[in-house]
Formats: structure tokens, C-alpha cells, sequence
């Protein structure tokens, strides 16, 4: 008697792309880190700042965010040219799927769950002081962060961490261990501008949260509205209680 064959198993997450398109795609980061910035200050220095020395501009606060709006405008352009090559569409097949009827209760949720973690984070003995409370010394640059904080920062962390990172793990370690992960990378990568306090603790809830949504929903766009949710009511609460920016030394009481 002829056995019928075993059905193979589906896998839940096979991207068209490899780890080692994912490292391709972290090598033009690094890279952009290094070279942009260089290009922008010396932009700066020979219209701007025609004063200051390459270190002093590189610690302004505003060349800082510029340079990382460009690395990420590469960044996107690498991932979008993969995609393209490999199928011929891009947001298809990084599984964008927009959640037509539920958008709003993503964004709610994501509100939801900055204030919970905000309560836990009031438990843990997080410095007052922060690294990146240097883009908060003036009212410009604190909208320039805020601004990106609500659009391409959400945006290209989203597309990186749920749509190209998490998809190349969930493949190989399942779906359990790679939430984690991912998660793990994703407050990593903020390490440094938290000091590495406990307040990596709840970036890395936070990333579980992100990751937990787009492994549920199958959806980048859904952990996307979540991370603007999230970062929205963040930026939202720090623009209230300084008067519209306008007195930032309130942050420091």
C-alpha cells in the first residue's frame, strides 16, 4: 500500500530574505553612522558654524538629529531595494497589511500602555539625568526630536525590528524565543541614550509589546501605530507640562 505523503508544515514567517541580508542591511547603518555625519558637519562648519571646531558642532544637539534623519532615508533606500529585487513590491511583502478598521485602537493602545509602564518605571531607581535629555534644552529642539519621535523614528525601528529582524528569527527559533529577542535588540539599541539604567527594562517591554502585536497580527502597520501611540503620549505629556517647550527646565524638577 502507497502511504500518502506527509503534508509539509507552513511555516508562519518566511521571508524572502536571510540573516545575512538583515547583517547587510545593519553594515549600511553602521556605515551611514560614520560617514553622514562627518558630511553634515562639514556642511555645517563651512556655512553655519563657521566658528566652532568639528567636536563642538558634532555635540549640537540639531546636527545630531539631522544626521540621523538621512542615515535613516538609507537605510530605507537599502531595505526598499532588497524587497524590490527579490519580488517586486515592497510593503506586501515586509507584510505592512494596514488595519483598516482597528488603526485607532492600536494607537489607543499604544497610550494605554505608556502609562502603565511609566507607573512601573516610577519603581525602579532610574537616574534623573539622562543622555538623551540633551535634546531638550531648547524649545526647537525638542519639537525636531518629537516630531521624528511620532513619524520616521516609529517608522524605520518598525520596519527594521518587526519587519526584516523578527520575520529572519521566528523562521529559524519559532515565534516565543524570537519575540524576545527581538525585543532584547530593540532596547539595546536605546541602551546608550538611557545610560543603560533600568529604564532599558521598560524599553524592552515595550519592544515585547511591539513584537507580541506583529507576531499576533501578522501586521508591521499594526506595531507601528502602537510605537506612534506610544512615543505620541510620551511627547504629548512632555510638551503639556513645559508649556509647549517654551520651559524645559521644568523637566529637571
Amino acid at each position: 500500500m502507497v502511504q500518502a505523503a506527509t503534508p509539509l508544515k507552513v511555516r508562519d514567517e518566511d521571508p524572502p530574505w536571510t540573516g545575512w541580508d538583515v547583517l547587510g542591511i545593519i553594515a549600511v547603518a553602521l556605515a551611514s553612522i560614520v560617514v553622514l555625519p562627518a558630511i553634515i558637519i562639514g556642511i555645517a562648519h563651512a556655512t553655519v558654524y563657521r566658528s566652532l571646531s568639528w567636536m563642538q558642532i558634532a555635540r549640537i544637539p540639531e546636527v545630531i538629529l539631522i544626521a540621523q534623519v538621512f542615515m535613516y532615508l538609507v537605510v530605507f533606500g537599502a531595505m526598499y531595494q532588497l524587497l524590490k529585487s527579490r519580488t517586486g513590491t515592497f510593503w506586501q511583502t515586509v507584510r505592512w497589511n494596514w488595519p483598516t478598521h482597528r488603526w485607532l485602537g492600536f494607537l489607543l493602545s499604544g497610550m494605554v500602555l505608556y502609562f502603565v509602564l511609566a507607573g512601573l518605571g516610577a519603581l525602579f531607581p532610574i537616574p534623573k539625568h539622562l543622555p538623551i535629555d540633551r535634546f531638550f534644552e531648547t524649545a526647537r529642539e525638542a519639537t525636531i526630536l518629537s516630531i521624528i519621535a511620532v513619524t520616521l523614528a516609529p517608522l524605520m525601528e518598525e520596519l527594521f525590528f518587526r519587519g526584516f529582524f523578527y520575520p529572519v528569527l521566528a523562521r529559524r527559533l519559532g515565534t516565543g524565543i524570537s519575540v524576545v529577542l527581538t525585543a532584547a535588540a530593540f532596547a539595546i539599541l536605546h541602551g546608550a541614550q538611557l545610560k543603560y539604567s533600568w529604564a532599558v527594562l521598560i524599553i524592552f517591554l515595550v519592544g515585547l509589546a511591539l513584537t507580541a502585536v506583529r507576531a499576533m497580527t501578522k501586521s508591521v502597520a499594526a506595531s507601528f501605530l502602537l510605537h506612534v501611540g506610544y512615543n505620541g503620549t510620551l511627547s504629548a505629556l512632555l510638551f503639556v507640562v513645559t508649556g509647549g517647550f517654551r520651559h524645559l527646565d521644568k523637566l529637571n524638577k
